[in-house]
Formats: C-alpha cells, sequence, structure tokens
C-alpha cells in the first residue's frame, strides 16, 4: 500500500512539472507575441510619422508656391482656392481622411503646374522652378514612405490574423490598421487622346 501511495505521488510529481512546463511554455508564448504585435504597431505608427513629415514639408512649401504663383496667375482664381482648400485638410484627421486630402491636393497641384505652363514669365522664375523641385522630390518621397507604411501595415495585420496570435490580439485590443490608398479614379489608366 505504501509502495502504490509512493509510486502515485511520484506519477503526481511528474504530471504536475509537466503541467507547468505547459503553463511557462503558453505563458512565454503569449508573451512574445504580445512583444511581436507591439513591435509591428509600433512600425506602422513610425511609418505614418514618416509620412506626416512630408507631409507637412509639403504643407510648408505650398504657401511659398502659392505667394510665387498668384502675381501670374490672377484668373485662376479656382485653382487656388482648391489648393489652398487642400491644404488645410492635409493636416487633421485620421489615416483614411489625410490620405483622401493628399490624394486631393496633389491632382490640385498637377493641375496648377499644368495651368502654369500657359505663363511663360512664371516657368521662367527660378523660385517657381526651385519650389516645383522640391515639391516633386516632395511627393516621391511620400510616394516611397507610402510603400514602407503600406507594408507594415500588411505585416501587422497579417499577424493579427493569423491563428494563435490572433486570439491574443484580440485579447489585448489590438486593430487593424487602415492602408494608405489610392483613390479608384487614380487606380485607371489614363486613356491617351490626341
Amino acid at each position: 500500500m505504501i509502495l502504490q501511495i509512493g509510486l502515485f505521488g511520484g506519477a503526481f510529481g511528474i504530471v504536475l512539472l509537466c503541467a507547468g512546463a505547459l503553463f511557462v511554455g503558453l505563458l512565454l508564448y503569449v508573451v512574445l507575441t504580445y512583444n511581436r504585435l507591439i513591435t509591428l504597431r509600433n512600425r506602422v505608427e513610425n511609418a505614418w510619422s514618416q509620412i506626416d513629415v512630408q507631409l507637412k514639408r509639403r504643407y510648408d512649401l505650398i504657401p511659398n508656391l502659392m505667394e510665387t504663383v498668384k502675381g501670374y496667375m490672377k484668373h485662376e482664381k479656382t485653382v487656388l482656392e482648391n489648393v489652398t482648400k487642400y491644404r488645410a485638410q492635409l493636416m487633421s484627421g485620421g489615416v483614411e481622411e489625410r490620405a483622401r486630402a493628399n490624394n486631393m491636393l496633389s491632382d490640385t497641384l498637377k493641375s496648377l503646374f499644368a495651368v502654369a505652363e500657359n505663363y511663360p514669365k512664371l516657368q521662367a522664375s527660378e523660385n517657381f522652378k526651385l519650389l516645383q523641385e522640391e515639391l516633386a522630390g516632395t511627393e516621391n518621397k511620400i510616394a516611397y514612405i507610402r510603400t514602407a507604411y503600406n507594408d507594415a501595415v500588411l505585416d501587422y495585420d497579417n499577424a493579427l490574423e493569423m491563428f494563435p496570435s490572433s486570439i491574443i490580439g484580440q485579447v489585448f485590443g489590438f486593430r487593424p490598421q487602415p492602408y494608405f490608398e489610392t483613390p479608384e479614379a487614380e487606380r485607371k489608366a489614363p486613356k491617351a487622346e490626341f
């Protein structure tokens, strides 16, 4: 009888040890997954802040461009008003609102530069040329960083959707992030008309 109790106690100890190891392993997995989700979320936030820096740079360049253009383009009031309107929208709201304002501002700036071609003196202005080059460089940086942001969102959202990290993400309140998307109208190839 005593021998049976000793064997039972030893087997119980082994089961208890295995259960403890399983619990520690599970806890370690939860901690590592949580930390990975935090890292991915921080990458998304960092990528957005990089976009934000470039949007702010463009935001700051636009008043100089507007002052340079105003003297030449007195009859293009609508284009100038739209640049001002979308510039104001660019610095407020969430990712979707700011992405929409960014796209509208990009379109309006394209219109502004197209209209500027009708003003040879403006085209010859060194200040206008410099501002145009700086804005083009900023647009390229925004496009590059936008790609990095969307890649970070993809990694983060994938981690939130994959099992079993999806369970940990739900438990700790992680939410998917929106992509910085191009509007539907810009996705279509332009028609070349002659």
